[in-house]
């Protein structure tokens, strides 16, 4: 019961942040998703239905540097999103923490994607 309780509280945590939270092909949604093992990353135009920019851990040039779903793979995590998102035309976006608090690897991440670059 405690599993399926927590599970429909971060669903609705979810719907409450995306009522807010919008992307547009000049302001893109940088949706954050973190599993047990990996992070991924995507920048979304909710306008459109498209995403504009996918990274994960499971990616080869990310794979290269031994980047895990701790702490220290969400920084480099998150400067390799920037460099991407720049390299795509992305100079700022809209900061979906997916549910989660904004802190731990939720907030590493996004202060990282701000070193490289990225707007919030």
């Amino acid at each position: 019961m405690k599993s399926i309780r927590k599970a429909m509280l971060l669903q609705k945590r979810k719907w409450r942040i995306r009522k807010t939270v919008v992307g547009t092909a000049v302001r893109p949604r940088l949706s954050v998703k973190f599993s047990g093992k990996h992070i991924y990353a995507q920048a979304i135009d909710d306008a459109a239905g498209k995403t504009l920019v996918f990274l994960s851990t499971l990616d080869a040039e990310v794979k290269k540097a031994n980047v895990k779903g701790n702490d220290a793979g969400a920084k480099t995590l998150g400067v390799a999103f920037a460099a991407k998102a720049k390299a795509a035309g992305l100079e700022s976006i809209v900061f979906d923490r997916n549910g989660r608090p904004y802190h731990g690897r939720v907030k590493t991440f996004a202060d990282a994607a701000r070193e490289g670059g990225l707007k919030f």
